[in-house]
């Protein structure tokens, strides 16, 4: 099959993220399966992976209430620990999910044919200015039928990863050679407003192009899943971590020694509309809807800090007696709050005690997504690094 890459050492080392594995370990280690969905991210890989390689034992559980992409829950696969993540995004869960997923190149590759082969007309295709221009006419169809047959069942892992490789697909820039994005240009991590997108691409006469999807689903199949990884347990939850019954049917599992973290920064609350292609591909409209459901309020300070109150209460009901939190946190710049204000607040009264508090530097460094919600990347403010403990 001419879309097979063999992945190698030179090949891992020519991305970003393939330098910073070799740092860290002397392993070869599949980095780019982090990135097999864009989403935001409050820390990059590096961060979870190194204080579990250095302060984990074999066996501890990790959980991340607000796990986002699944950065936490993949170094802790990587490491050979278990994990637990929660969010409320659809979208998140979904890339999650797929960080998770132990599931062969080969096994994707069927798992999409087999769908292609079942349902082979769509019943539900979006229609309108956007998607004539967004997407050509052919390929929106094969989109649609790989979405009806993976809302219809999603339990396999060979469909989990394929959900998160449609989405990763799903909006991107144009290749110069070879495409390996469904859409006409776009970015990758933002999904692409439609009155703007639609005059940016009329202004350029930008058509969609036709592309081979099964050929992106198989070179990005080899790309992601190309190397075996440890299998060792865990699972994402979609549900709202400020809630008590989402921890439920926690509190009969083993109890968690590590939470690795980093809550939406006061003032981030976009983040269903700013996936709304991907969230529309797991099920939801087909237009932008500006809602803030299951999600944390950011009306005040005093609300927003009772809010992540609760998540970490929750979160000590299932953790051991020895259990540490870390969380990374910050702020964007167009809310007039210092970040620390914010944490330490939501801190008290919690059954967690600070230990160590230090800087991890700026969102501006190491392409951190906060710095994108903020006015100007010139004037990212400082993260920091809260290292607590579990007193109950």
């Amino acid at each position: 099959m001419a879309f097979i890459r063999k992945w190698t050492r030179q090949n891992i080392c020519e991305s970003r993220e393939g330098i910073e594995a070799f740092k860290m370990s002397d392993k070869i280690i599949n980095m780019s399966l982090n990135a097999v969905c864009p989403y935001f991210t409050m820390f990059p890989l590096k961060f979870p992976y190194s204080i579990l390689s250095h302060h984990a034992n074999p066996g501890d559980w990790i959980i991340d209430p607000f796990c986002g992409r699944g950065t936490t829950n993949y170094a802790g696969r990587l490491l050979g620990l278990p994990s637990i993540g929660i969010d409320s995004s659809p979208v998140a869960v979904a890339s999650s999910e797929a960080k998770l997923a132990n599931v062969a190149p080969d096994a994707i590759i069927e798992a999409a044919e087999q769908i292609l082969s079942e349902v082979k007309i769509a019943q539900d295709v979006p229609t309108g200015e956007f998607w004539d221009w967004a997407f050509d006419p052919s390929v929106l169809n094969t989109i649609c039928r790989l979405r009806e047959g993976l809302m219809r069942s999603c339990l396999l892992d060979s469909h989990k990863a394929l959900r998160a490789i449609l989405m990763g697909a799903l909006h991107g820039p144009r290749g110069k050679i070879r495409q390996s994005y469904f859409s006409n240009q776009c970015q990758r991590t933002y999904a692409p407003k439609p009155r703007y997108a639609v005059k940016f691409w009329k202004s350029r006469e930008l058509q969609p192009a036709f592309v081979d999807v099964l050929e992106i689903i198989g070179n990005r199949a080899h790309r992601y899943y190309q190397q075996l990884l440890p299998s060792c347990g865990g699972y994402i939850l979609h549900g709202d971590s400020r809630a008590q019954e989402t921890y439920l049917h926690l509190s009969d599992g083993p109890k968690i020694k590590w939470v690795l973290t980093s809550p939406p920064y006061y003032g981030m609350c976009t983040y269903l509309p700013d996936q709304w292609l991907r969230l529309w591909f797991v099920g939801g409209p087909s237009n932008v809807e500006y809602s803030t459901n299951g999600q944390l309020e950011h009306s005040s300070v005093a609300g927003f800090s009772d809010q992540l109150r609760k998540v970490w209460k929750n979160v000590g009901t299932i953790c051991r007696p020895d259990a540490r939190m870390i969380i990374r946190f910050g702020g964007i710049n167009v809310r007039n709050v210092a970040p620390m204000t914010v944490l330490k607040e939501s801190l008290k009264n919690s059954g967690w005690k600070i230990q160590t508090l230090k800087s991890a530097g700026f969102a501006s460094e190491g392409r951190r997504q906060a710095v994108h919600f903020s006015k100007s990347s010139n004037n990212a403010l400082e993260e920091y690094d809260v290292w607590a403990k579990w007193e109950g």
